[in-house]
């Protein structure tokens, strides 16, 4: 196949600069040619499965803002799943579901983002949508999306961001299925481009990402305009406002008791109500 150039067949070798794709090149600058990308290795224990998971961990609590999209080189794989945390990795959540069959790989009806409704958005669906395989050479992307479903509440264009916001301002388990601390991708097969696997011939099946994109901000509570990295703690941190402290401005400082802490609401549109400790 034109379209799966065995990437690295003779050619890979992790100790050799020239010759290595480390996990660090999905999320190198993109935009040079030839693509950097990393490569697992081959499909060679068949038929046991070739399972790789990728962990994104931030230390801090993230708002997801647009869609997730990750970039193969290798093929979309047959079956995939994306996970979240919202404990630091203590604990995991599925966020969705892929296959070239659904219900033979995860027993789950095949869905598309565009059949959830304002009631079933924090559904979680297996789609069909990402996973063919390496014979559609331009279709190189799989996503998570986010805008999507934001378009269920603020309209196709996002024009009514008030309605969002105002959903978002009273419903935590919406609140909380755009955030995380961690997502974690779960690679259960790769594409094989037919129904059977040419075991004589295992180094055409791996995986191979060039880039992973996570649009996100800080999670402060709408209780500060900026989040920066300490590097002595090496790792991001809100700058409180409104006499709040905590990684996520989650609670009133000391002495600031004079009512109870609560988030800030993002309403009245644009300057939101800041919800001051006093």
């Amino acid at each position: 196949m034109k379209e799966n150039p065995y990437m690295c067949n003779n050619e890979c070798d992790a100790s050799t600069d020239e010759l290595a794709h480390p996990p660090e090149l999905m999320f190198d600058f993109e935009g040079r040619n030839p693509t950097t990308f990393w490569q697992s290795s081959s499909w060679n224990t068949f038929p046991k499965p070739l399972e790789v998971n990728i962990t994104l961990s931030w230390n801090k609590t993230i708002e997801l803002t647009d869609d997730i999209i990750l970039t193969f080189e290798s093929g979309r794989p047959e079956q995939m799943l994306l996970e979240k945390s919202l404990d630091y990795g203590k604990t995991w959540t599925p966020y969705q579901f892929y296959a070239t069959d659904c219900l033979d790989a995860f027993t789950m009806e095949p869905k598309t983002v565009n059949e959830l409704t304002q009631r079933t958005l924090l559904d979680i669906i297996c789609t069909e949508d990402y996973s063919r395989g390496y014979v559609w050479k331009y279709d190189k992307t799989v996503r998570f999306e986010i805008k999507d479903r934001f378009a269920l509440f603020a309209g196709p264009r996002l024009h009514n961001m008030a309605s969002l916001y105002g959903q978002l301002d009273t419903t935590r388990n919406l609140r909380d299925f755009f955030t995380v601390t961690d997502l974690r991708i779960r690679l259960l097969k790769p594409a094989t481009g037919a129904t059977m696997v040419d075991e004589n011939n295992l180094s055409r099946y791996f995986y191979a990402i060039s880039d992973i994109k996570v649009h996100g901000r800080c999670k402060c509570n709408l209780h500060s305009n900026s989040c920066v990295f300490d590097k002595d703690k090496g790792k991001l941190g809100c700058e409180c406002e409104h006499n709040t402290t905590g990684p996520d401005c989650g609670r009133c400082k000391r002495h600031y008791h004079g009512r109870p802490w609560s988030v800030g609401s993002y309403l009245p549109i644009p300057r939101g109500t800041a919800n001051i400790c006093e």
